[in-house]
């Protein structure tokens, strides 16, 4: 099916006479701003190969528009008129991210200057996808009033999904997500929604969002581990997202042989041994909030999945040489810490100089990443 959500954008984004949001130049400056807010509009100079002339041109077209806020200049900077600080005007649109889990979708918005502004949930248990689509539509609008914004500001919608891609928008999840699979989740989405709707992985959307709030802050290279129900995970390079050839980049359970797929890190197999040990875990975030690392069978879950689990971590290093490997999903920050104990390196040093180690980091985001960097899609697709 030939689903495009760029070209349903409504036109009032579009620059006049076009159906792009913004030119090349104009997205270089956006992205500058967004990565160094408040920086003075003469120090674009010394980013961009353009002339003075035509930067302040196109400065003043971002800020006729709406996208640009002029700030107070810096004073001390130099002989002549001091230049404005230059700043992401966040009212000029919102957008949303959903994450669909295997129990939950967590919904976020994001203001175009990259603040979070509002968020909620919904559990999946007894829903068809019908029903739990109503409810987030529901949830979007009491979101929307609740902070008085408009159905026009809203840009798009990003979604991570948790399953693997198969085309399109198709993507193959696992069981409690049967009725979604293997369907074009984007046209069906985007007409549930009223918006222009882009799905990825939601091990890639959570590394975008740990990319732009978390360990991507100052680190610029690194692999994330989602670890939820299943386990997947993403790969930022030089702070970007990598999508791979196939949409499929970091569905790193792939390394195995499958008689050991339930040997991999994933959450549904500690649950159901804490089942059999008395202790009932009714959902995943049921298990983040109140992870405790002395339940019978936290222990043997970890003696059973670490020999596995150091095989995928030594190929990510080997394949991948991050600077940095960071857990995230929805695994409870004290079993994070308790699998980063259990990481053994098998590399034989050469000379007695082993390869740069990767940092093993538990993930910096504060909320569910696979939302947050989801509700970033629109803009990184359109504006940044």
């Amino acid at each position: 099916m030939d689903y495009s959500p760029d070209s349903l954008i409504s036109s009032r984004f579009l620059r006049k006479g076009e159906n792009s949001v913004v030119s090349q130049n104009e997205r270089n400056i956006l992205r500058l701003l967004r990565l160094y807010p408040g920086m003075q509009r003469s120090a674009l100079n010394d980013h961009l190969d353009l002339t003075q002339q035509s930067i302040y041109r196109i400065v003043d077209t971002l800020v006729d528009r709406g996208m640009v806020k002029l700030g107070a200049p810096i004073p001390g900077q130099g002989r002549g008129q001091p230049s404005p600080t230059l700043h992401l005007n966040g009212n000029y649109a919102y957008s949303c991210g959903i994450s669909v889990h295997a129990d939950t979708i967590y919904i976020y918005f994001m203001s175009f200057a990259g603040e979070l502004i509002a968020q909620d949930s919904i559990g999946l248990a007894g829903k068809t996808m019908a029903t739990a689509l109503s409810k987030v539509r529901e949830v979007i609008v009491k979101l929307r009033n609740q902070h008085a914004l408009t159905e026009e500001a809203n840009i798009g919608i990003g979604v991570g999904f948790m399953g693997y891609n198969v085309g399109g928008t198709r993507f193959s999840g696992p069981l409690p997500l049967h009725e979604w699979s293997l369907i074009e989740l984007g046209p069906l989405m985007s007409d549930a929604l009223g918006k222009p709707v882009w799905v990825h992985i939601s091990g890639q959307t959570a590394a975008a969002g740990e990319a732009m709030f978390g360990v991507g802050r100052y680190i610029q290279n690194f692999a994330y581990l989602f670890i939820g129900y299943g386990f997947g995970g993403g790969l930022i390079s030089n702070g970007e997202l990598l999508l791979g050839g196939n949409g499929n980049a970091g569905e790193f359970a792939c390394i195995l042989d499958p008689t050991e797929i339930d040997k991999r890190p994933a959450l549904q197999y500690l649950m159901k041994r804490l089942e059999m040990n008395g202790i009932k875990v009714p959902t995943v975030d049921y298990l983040q909030r109140n992870f405790r690392a002395d339940w019978p069978g936290v222990k043997e879950w970890l003696d059973d999945i670490t020999p596995v689990y150091n095989r995928l971590i030594n190929a990510i290093w080997a394949v991948f040489g991050p600077q940095a490997i960071v857990f995230g999903g929805q695994v409870p920050p004290a079993l994070a810490r308790m699998l980063i104990e259990r990481t053994v390196s098998f590399e034989i040093p050469r000379y007695g100089v082993p390869h740069p180690p990767a940092k093993l980091i538990v993930s910096e985001v504060k909320g569910d990443a696979a939302a947050i960097g989801a509700a970033a899609v629109p803009f990184k697709r359109m504006v940044f």
